[in-house]
Order: structure tokens, then sequence, then C-alpha cells
């Protein structure tokens, strides 16, 4: 008895998918990849042309610029920054000069008569931004009863910070010899600022006086309130 076997090849499905998942990550990959090549072509075209208008829009200021310049005379131009940089070297000269002045009108309204100054100086100190004049004088008052009022009058002055009386001595005439020392606000005697308080009409009541950092004061007294 003949026994046949029949035989047949039929391909298993799970194949067919296996091959198409394979492949699937490879077609993900190359599209992905021409997605940015060709954002790169596009960005790398705008850039080209945003340059290229950029380059065109300083040009044309550059022209702009060179056909205002032509509008007005070359003479009068370089004598306007030459004038520009006279009024700033002016300016700041200004803003460091010192008027004494106000010290004096100070010391006037808050001087005894019994007390006179034979001595003044003065001198910029502190660090910048915070400077303040430092003042020096010498004087002789009739008895010591004297400088205790004036070292009061002076307290009360606003303008002129921490006076302080030092070497107190007597001469042959019996006066009280005497050194005082204090301090005044730069600002309070800057040129700017005295021209600012100075009376606008009539001009100029209170003169600004420029003296050397050290001047000699002749011995005369100062009309004020008598002591009590």
């Amino acid at each position: 008895m003949d026994t046949q076997f029949q035989t047949s090849f039929i391909p298993k499905a799970p194949t067919a998918i296996e091959s198409n998942r394979a492949t699937a990550p490879v077609s993900v990959t190359v599209f992905i990849a021409t997605v940015i090549f060709f954002a790169s072509l596009v960005g790398a075209g705008v850039v080209y042309f945003y340059k290229g208008s950029l380059t065109a829009s300083v040009s044309k200021m550059h022209s702009d610029l060179d056909l205002a310049s032509q509008a007005f005379d070359p003479d009068f131009i370089l004598e306007m920054q030459t004038l520009d940089k006279r009024l700033n070297a002016a300016s700041e000269v200004l803003s460091k000069h010192v008027a004494v002045s106000p010290i004096f009108a100070e010391l006037q309204s808050a001087t005894l008569k019994s007390i006179q100054f034979t001595k003044f100086s003065y001198g910029l100190v502190g660090e910048k931004g915070a400077e303040k004049i430092d003042v020096k004088m010498s004087g002789r008052a009739g008895r010591y009863e004297s400088l205790a009022l004036e070292s009061d009058e002076l307290a009360k002055n606003k303008y002129i910070k921490d006076p302080i009386f030092s070497n107190l001595t007597l001469d042959e005439q019996g006066n009280v010899l005497f050194d005082l020392e204090f301090y005044v606000d730069a600002h309070f005697v800057s040129f700017g600022e005295t021209l600012s308080r100075a009376p606008q009409s009539p001009p100029a009541a209170l003169p600004v006086i420029e003296t050397s950092p050290t001047v000699d004061i002749p011995v005369t007294e100062t009309p004020s309130s008598p002591a009590h």
C-alpha cells in the first residue's frame, strides 16, 4: 500500500509583519532628515535675504547722513564743535570753583562785637561726592565769656558745622587768643550755588570774593549784637 504525503509551503504571517516592523524606523528617519534639510535651506535663504536687506538699509543711512552733512557749512560745524568744547571746559571749571563770600556772610551774622578774626584759611577735604570745606581761623576775644557766647552763636548756624575753639592763650593786653576750625558743605560755597542765591534785581548784592587758600584779615570789629 503506497503512502502519499502532500506537502505545501505557506509563509507564515508573522514573518511579513516582522519585516514591515524592521523597515518602518528607516522610513521615519529619512523623512525627518528630509524635513530638517529643507528647513535648513529655507532658513539659510531667509538669513541671506535679511542680511542683504540690512546691508542696503545701512548703506542708505550712510548716504542720507552724507547728504545731511553736505547741507551744513563745514566751517560752521567746526566752529560749533569748538564752542561746545569751550563751554564744557568752562562748566567744569565753574563747578570746581570755590566762592568764599558765603562763609564771610555767615560769619558776619554770627560774630559778636567783642570777637575779632585775624587769619582765615580753607581747604577741600573728603572723598569725591562727599567733599566739604575745612575752614581754619585765628582771632582774639576780650574775655573767655565772649568765646563761650560765640561758640553758642556758631552752633546755631545751619551752614557752619562742628565749630571748635582751641589754643586759648592770653596776649600782653589780656585778650584771649584762639584758633577756630569748622566745616561747611562744598555745595554751599560752589560758584553756581552762590549765583543762584544772589538776588536778581538789583543784581549781585553779594559779590563773589576770590581769595587764595590763606589770607590775612585786618583786625576790625564786626558789627553785631553785643554780648550779654
